[in-house]
């Protein structure tokens, strides 16, 4: 193995780790589809608003998904590359 990609492969890591978690790969998964707001993903899960508020901010946070402001609403999109990659493998 080289060392090099050492750096690299932890980041990779990192995404699995996130996306371990059922709640968070379904809500990827989702949004690999089309784009979604907040309220439309937790009607959809049937979750707590604040639970799918949590599992957002940490997909934020490791730049999985990204928000797009559309007046009060805020659209949701998967924008890492192996995050897409690994729901279309595993779907």
């Amino acid at each position: 193995m080289e060392f090099e990609k050492e750096k690299y492969l932890e980041g990779e890591a990192e995404v699995l780790k996130v996306l371990g978690h059922p709640i968070r790969l379904k809500i990827v998964a989702g949004l690999c589809e089309r784009e979604c707001n907040v309220k439309h993903i937790w009607e959809c899960l049937g979750l707590p608003q604040a639970t799918v508020s949590q599992h957002l901010a940490l997909l934020k946070n490791k730049r999985i998904i990204e928000g797009k402001r559309d007046g009060v609403e805020v659209h949701y999109t998967v924008i890492h590359p192996l995050a897409r990659r690994i729901v279309n493998i595993i779907s």
